[in-house]
């Protein structure tokens, strides 16, 4: 009895070792993404990661044009004869951008770091997680930071933590401080509350600098 178990389990080894290894995907390469580029648009930044749990890459990257700029996440899928990539979600960022915007991937999570603006700036952090829906794969937002400040130190300044996935909402008063090359900014009434917790997608996003406003009265 026991010789047949080890020739049954050499037998279940040999299946096992004879199935064929997962197909590696590659991701969407540069020339894809600029062939699906209109007149006159660039990719301003890319970045490559695994967003939905798959293992295999999956591409966020910004489309810039003289007057507009767009975020678009690309996911991986697998079906039995196909394999690929799938739109989950775009929005569009502020056009006056200061320099191309941050985008990274770690632990399933997308972070996109986005400076705007001129003398008066606009620093908004956004990040996303991938949803399965009913419509297909989606990005809910989880999380959006913003600041509003001077770059010259001509005026006070806010800043808004807030997470989307909990409500916590942390916000502070960026105080000017000192006179001439000695000017910083002094963080002064730090308010912590909770906001009610809804479910906020990719396309949905609300504006960072209309989120701050709506919280701490900035102008």
């Amino acid at each position: 009895m026991r010789s047949m178990g080890l020739i049954a389990a050499f037998m279940l080894g040999g299946v096992a070792h004879a199935a064929p290894a997962r197909e590696p995907m590659q991701p969407i390469s540069d020339a894809i993404l600029n062939d699906w580029l209109e007149m006159g648009e660039e990719i301003e930044t890319r970045v490559d990661g695994d967003l939905n749990g798959d293992g295999d890459p999956d591409t966020a990257y910004v489309v810039a044009s003289p007057d507009a700029r767009t975020l678009h996440v690309q996911l991986s899928y697998r079906a039995e004869f196909d394999l690929g990539h799938q739109p989950a979600g775009s929005f569009k960022l502020e056009p006056d951008r200061l320099g191309p915007a941050g985008l990274s991937i770690s632990k399933g999570v997308l972070t996109i770091r986005d400076l705007t603006g001129g003398t008066t700036a606009l620093s908004a952090i956004y990040r996303y997680r991938a949803a399965t829906t009913k419509d297909g794969p989606r990005m809910r937002l989880i999380g959006l930071d913003a600041t509003v400040y001077s770059r010259t130190y001509a005026h006070d300044g806010n800043e808004m933590s807030w997470n989307v996935a909990t409500g916590d909402t942390i916000t502070t008063l960026l105080k000017i401080t000192g006179t001439g090359e000695d000017r910083a900014y002094d963080k002064l009434y730090t308010r912590k509350f909770t906001r009610p917790v809804r479910t906020i997608y990719m396309e949905d996003t609300p504006g960072a600098e209309e989120e701050l406003v709506s919280v701490t009265k900035a102008k």
